[in-house]
């Protein structure tokens, strides 16, 4: 007699399983007078396992909601770091390129100030030369005059009468 038991609530079990549909009132309380103890145990999780599957796909859509919350949030955040990154490397580039016209203005005044300097140099030297020129002349006229005998006409012209 068990076993006929055994078999009728195995097809219970089968026919439940195979049902989508769910069991009226009636069914149920026939069901729960000749359910074993393991049966009463597995049907709340396979309820739970049911309930859950259910519940998946709102879980599953918040879940994807919540990622792509996420994915936004990081991509704004990302394009934020990006340009902030992008105004202090400008920033460098500007202090770079300040730096490096001021290194430039300084080495062209330096040449300038080279250029100015080897320039005065030249002119003083052409200025020298001029000098010892003259002084040689100088020095030649003065040579004529002692050998000839003669004075300057121009350097004692206010003493000649």
């Amino acid at each position: 007699m068990e076993s006929s038991q055994l078999h009728s609530v195995d097809s219970v079990q089968v026919k439940e399983l195979e049902k989508p549909d769910p069991p009226t009132a009636s069914a149920v309380s026939h069901q729960s007078l000749e359910e074993p103890k393991e049966h009463a145990i597995t049907a709340p999780l396979v309820q739970k396992v049911e309930d859950s599957a259910g519940n998946k796909g709102t879980v599953d859509s918040v879940d994807r909601d919540a990622e792509l919350a996420r994915v936004v949030s990081e991509k704004r955040l990302a394009l934020i770091k990006a340009w902030e990154e992008s105004e202090k490397t400008k920033a460098e580039n500007r202090q770079e390129n300040l730096e490096r016209k001021k290194v430039e203005y300084a080495e062209k005044m330096k040449n300038k100030i080279a250029d100015i300097h080897r320039s005065a140099e030249e002119k003083r030297a052409m200025v020298e030369a001029q000098k010892r020129e003259e002084f040689i002349e100088f020095e030649e006229t003065a040579a004529k005059f002692r050998s000839s005998g003669r004075t300057p006409a121009k350097f004692f012209a206010c003493f000649k009468a």
